[in-house]
Order: C-alpha cells, then sequence, then structure tokens
C-alpha cells in the first residue's frame, strides 16, 4: 500500500508553483509498463489543459484537495456542461469514456487530483483536440483559458 502524504501534496504544490506548466505529479505506479497508470495531480489556478478526448483509454480523476470545473464539449467545440467538482461543491468527478466526438476539459482553481488510467500503445489516431483549441504554451492559451473560466452550456469558442 502506497500512502499520500499531505506533505507530498504540499512539495508538489511548491512544484507546480515553480512550473512554466503550472502542475507537477508523482508516479504511483511502479512502471510505464504497468496496465493501470495511477498519478497525482497538483495544478494551480494558471494550469491549462487543453480540450481532449482519448479514443482508447478511459480516465479517473478523485479531488484530494481543491477544486476545479469540468467542461464538456460536443464535436463541434460547443460546451455541453459545467460540472464543479471538489471543496466546495456537493460532487466529485469520475471522467469515463464519452460518446465519440465529446471531449471535456478541467479548468482548475489549485486542485490536487488523482487520476489513474489504463496504460495503452501509443499509435496514430485522429486528432484528440479539436482545430482551433491551442496547444500548451501557445500564445493564446491565455485568452482560451479566460475563456473556459466564463463559458457556460451552449457556447462556443471564439475563432
Amino acid at each position: 500500500m502506497k500512502l499520500l502524504s499531505r506533505t507530498l501534496l504540499d512539495e508538489l504544490a511548491a512544484k507546480a508553483a515553480a512550473s512554466p506548466r503550472a502542475r507537477a505529479h508523482y508516479n504511483i505506479h511502479a512502471t510505464p509498463a504497468d496496465p493501470v497508470q495511477r498519478f497525482v495531480v497538483v495544478a494551480s489556478g494558471d494550469s491549462y489543459f487543453r480540450p481532449h478526448r482519448h479514443a482508447t483509454r478511459s480516465e479517473l480523476a478523485v479531488i484530494v484537495r481543491g477544486r476545479l470545473d469540468v467542461l464538456t464539449f460536443d464535436g463541434h467545440g460547443r460546451v455541453t456542461a459545467r460540472y464543479a467538482v471538489g471543496e466546495g461543491t456537493d460532487a466529485l468527478p469520475t471522467k469515463r469514456r464519452r460518446a465519440p466526438g465529446t471531449r471535456s476539459c478541467r479548468v482548475r482553481a489549485a486542485a490536487h487530483s488523482s487520476r489513474s488510467r489504463r496504460a495503452r500503445t501509443i499509435r496514430p489516431l485522429r486528432p484528440n483536440s479539436p482545430p482551433g483549441r491551442p496547444a500548451e504554451g501557445h500564445a493564446s492559451v491565455p485568452k482560451f483559458l479566460e475563456w473556459l473560466r466564463r463559458a457556460q452550456p451552449g457556447d462556443t469558442p471564439p475563432a
């Protein structure tokens, strides 16, 4: 059994604060070959997770500390739902495989989560993020992240 201490979460939070990506992770699984990849992700409010889908695997995310919003999108990039999860809410998230064409994105407010996903062989697939959703590090990320923070069901990202 592996126990995750509050000290570990605090250390990861400090690493996330110093990271250009505004997040840090800790692997719980022993090796990359393990069939289930388990890890802890600590992300600050400025961390950007590009809307994406996993065509061949499922993920589970559990909020350990903090709060975040999870947005889901249809195949055209329109927001279909927004869920507040974690501290101060009545919900803890689980993410499962969605219908083809749906994508999700987490808008974080200093959340610490434990994630688990099934390992897979990486192979070329159709794009897992719709066009127009900036990649991490792109100059348009801050503007898109601001839009994500306000987006509601029915909204479509700006061009």
